[in-house]
């Protein structure tokens, strides 16, 4: 690839990467926290019905 053109993917990928940090910012401040930090918390946990359930179903695959 000629000179130019390396020059140019370069910033082209420079500023994509920072797109991406900009808007990985806004979505956060959006959103008040990431959705990791969410899970984390456990916001998004099993209320414990569905847990169960699924513990029965590998226990039954295990027994076939």
């Amino acid at each position: 690839m000629a000179e130019p053109a390396k020059n140019v993917a370069q910033q082209t990928e420079d500023r994509l990467e920072s797109l991406a940090e900009t808007v990985r910012e806004k979505f956060d401040k959006v959103t008040e926290g990431t959705y990791r930090d969410r899970i984390i918390g456990g916001r998004f946990a099993e209320d414990g019905d569905h847990a169960d359930e699924r513990g029965r179903a590998e226990t039954e695959r295990k027994q076939d």
